[in-house]
């Protein structure tokens, strides 16, 4: 879920169009929990292929990521490594909560209730076997990706940070945290979006936001801003009692170093901070990265049909257009250069 920075941050709309010849690295578990929860039949199903296997992440990672490379962006995927070991209590609430929302959505499904399917995208599950294929299909459709050696958004913006892409891309403010220049959200639920109301919708932009800016508008520094997340709450740690962004801003300014927050907030809010604190704040400033040198290739449409069509029953007509589309936006968006040149 990641820390909520939304009421001190500037959010400035962009286009796809706008980010043409752009590398952008893509917090793969992010956005394939999107596909996830949002690719179901109207009683909250995921879709299936004939077997009966979930096939929801691969249809969100043909069709957005083709949207995209149509659009002349060069994205790059990365993936979650191992966790540090603060953030098991984060996950283990997570699989609770999952778990009572199967419940809910058994239930409702049994009672025709409406509003199942809110309850069935809470249960999301991404398995071992699905981060697998998901990367097979990636490498399939010659988009490159990384295996981080911790978390997927510290490993973007870290590469981000050392010029190796133009930007990160997540829902969550948390690349901010670990030092990404520039954020970008929405990339990969852009465009027109139905609402839980029937026959409402609501057109989403791509939206960038500046660290630099960040920074500025609020007279601080990174390593307040790291303590700032820390008191609202991140997946590391449990936020602070009555605090928000814009008291925990106020606070961060006041007190300045992280040792002196730490100090005026537990006797000020009787707040009890976790024994590893100080670990999770290094681990902010400090995130273990690998370098990478992403590079893209040529799809090779035949692997993709096998994976989509022949193993899991997709549309052959609906894969083969995607390809086709990948193909065409990389040749005309690549300075009308020759697709070779666009890699």
């Amino acid at each position: 879920m990641g820390v909520d920075l939304s009421p001190i941050v500037e959010k400035h709309e962009i286009t796809l169009e706008s980010l043409a010849g752009k590398k952008v690295a893509i917090d793969a578990y992010n956005v394939l929990y999107q596909f996830l929860a949002s690719i179901r039949q109207p009683d909250g199903t995921p879709l299936m292929d004939f077997s009966g296997n979930i096939t929801s992440h691969l249809s969100g990672l043909l069709y957005r990521t083709e949207r995209i490379v149509e659009n002349g962006i060069k994205p790059v995927y990365v993936f979650d490594g191992t966790p540090p070991a603060f953030k098991e209590k984060t996950i283990e609430e997570r699989r609770k909560a999952k778990e009572e929302a199967k419940e809910k959505w058994e239930k409702a499904l049994a009672l025709e209730e409406e509003g199942a399917k809110t309850y069935a995208q809470a249960t999301s599950k991404l398995t071992e076997e699905m981060i697998a294929e998901s990367k097979e299909l990636l490498s399939a459709m010659g988009i490159p990706y990384i295996q981080a050696p911790g978390e997927g958004e510290a490993q973007a913006a870290c590469i981000a940070k050392k010029g190796q892409v133009y930007a990160s891309a997540s829902q969550d403010f948390d690349s901010l945290l670990f030092g990404s220049p520039l954020l970008i959200r929405n990339l990969s639920i852009t465009g027109k979006r139905k609402l839980p109301r029937k026959d409402q919708y609501v057109i989403v932009y791509p939206e960038q936001v500046f660290l630099k800016e960040l920074l500025e508008k609020n007279e601080i520094n990174q390593e307040q801003l790291i303590a700032l997340g820390i008191l609202i709450g991140t997946d590391f740690n449990e936020g602070v009692k009555g605090v928000g962004p814009k008291t925990a801003l106020k606070i961060v300014k006041e007190q300045k170093e992280f040792e002196k927050i730490l100090e005026f907030v537990s006797e000020k809010y009787k707040h009890e901070f976790e024994p590893y604190i100080m670990d999770v704040f290094e681990y902010f400033l400090n995130p273990p990265c690998v370098d990478a040198q992403p590079k893209w290739s040529a799809p090779d449409e035949e692997r993709i049909v096998e994976i989509l069509v022949k193993r899991h029953d997709f549309s052959e007509e609906r894969v083969r257009n995607a390809v086709e589309k990948m193909v065409k936006g990389m040749e005309e968006r690549g300075s009308q250069e020759k697709i070779s040149k666009w890699f």
